[in-house]
């Protein structure tokens, strides 16, 4: 496929867009191997990642983090406790409700989820300048028609 011509917008602007869902799709292919050697599949680690060790949250809350259904979460929790990740805890405000609880060995599973999720070996054949350069072509795009839903990836 030929490059379109640097005064073609609209060739330019759709490489562009063509060329980032590339790039998208290749780091999502390397973190859904990292989690997979962690033994998680990527909504278990994307659950894990968003829950703070540091203060239990509901099921249903962790949904809306996620911006899915409290049924998909069900199913989250229990294969993350069943790897012993997470616990279901009473929660003391409301003993009706059950809240996530990381566990000891979910902290460290869940720093090393983190570790994927901020893989950049794609970056690597770049210079320190072109890597700001980069991302500062990135942060000026990434507000425009992303939901606040979108959040941090």
């Amino acid at each position: 496929m030929e490059s379109p011509s640097p005064d073609d917008r609209p060739g330019l602007a759709g490489d562009t867009v063509r060329r980032i869902l590339h790039v998208a799709a290749a780091l999502r292919h390397h973190q859904d191997e990292a989690v997979a050697a962690l033994g998680l599949t990527p909504a278990a680690a994307r659950a894990l990642h968003e829950l703070d060790p540091d203060h239990p949250l509901p099921a249903r809350d962790l949904a809306e983090q996620l911006g899915c259904d409290r049924s998909n979460v069900t199913g989250l929790a229990d294969r993350l406790e069943q790897a012993g990740l997470v616990e279901r805890r009473v929660d003391p405000a409301d003993r009706r409700q059950k809240t996530l609880v990381v566990t000891g060995h979910g902290r460290e599973v869940r720093e090393r989820v983190g570790r994927v999720m901020s893989d950049s070996r794609l970056l690597d054949g770049l210079t320190t300048a072109e890597l700001a350069a980069l991302r500062e072509l990135v942060w000026k795009i990434s507000d425009g028609g992303c939901p606040e839903e979108c959040g941090e990836v």
